[in-house]
């Protein structure tokens, strides 16, 4: 089942807050990623690199926000204002509880996932990334209580596969052609999941890594 979500939730941390995503972002998007001085930064990742591509990938985002299967925001920089980057809830799912379950009758999603994440270059390596990957569990654990949240990457980007498991995430294995990646092939995704037990550890870890009381 499709969940029911609130399309104009906004995430607030101390360094980023995660706004929802709208057409009128198009140009600072382009911006962020014309940031980039290095011509690698996004080869596993698809970003919009001009205004036409920029309303394409929105468009999407919109449509499956639309369709109840989807959660975008822009990532913006808490200093100023800046817009950094991008990241979405997507695979929202709420199970057909039956009759008589504690969970019956929910609307909330009980699993999803995180991903089409990426951050300009100035903010790779700053507090930005993991202060979204909070917020974003936070609330997918704490506000929805979902059962199971995942996060998947090509298989190639070894960087990216570090931080995840630095936040917390269990690598589960490899999913064969699982998608089409950025350069157009079939991808292999590595995948990792959290579960709604094992959101304590990893919220404590988050916070010492944010250097949170």
């Amino acid at each position: 089942m499709q969940a029911t979500i609130n399309p104009t939730i906004v995430l607030k941390g101390k360094h980023v807050r995660l706004e929802p995503m709208e057409m009128a972002h198009a140009d600072a998007l382009v911006e962020a990623v014309k940031a980039a001085v290095d011509p690698g930064l996004y080869r596993w990742t698809t970003v919009p690199r001009t205004h036409a591509e920029a309303e394409d990938y929105i468009g999407v985002a919109l449509a499956a926000r639309d369709a109840g299967t989807a959660l975008p925001f822009v990532t913006i920089r808490g200093q100023d204002g800046a817009v950094i980057g991008s990241t979405r809830f997507f695979e929202m799912q709420t199970f057909a509880w039956p009759s008589g379950n504690p969970r019956y009758g929910r609307i909330d999603p009980d699993v999803c996932e995180i991903g089409y994440t990426w951050l300009t270059q100035t903010a790779i390596r700053t507090a930005a990334n993991t202060e979204s990957k909070f917020l974003m569990l936070s609330h997918a654990f704490e506000t929805w209580g979902a059962l199971r949240v995942c996060l998947h990457t090509d298989v190639r980007n070894l960087r990216s596969q570090v931080a995840i498991s630095r936040i917390g995430g269990v690598k589960e294995g490899v999913l064969r052609a699982h998608r089409m990646a950025s350069d157009a092939t079939a991808r292999d995704s590595a995948r990792f999941s959290m579960i709604a037990t094992e959101w304590p550890g990893v919220k404590q870890r988050l916070r010492r890594l944010l250097m949170m009381p």
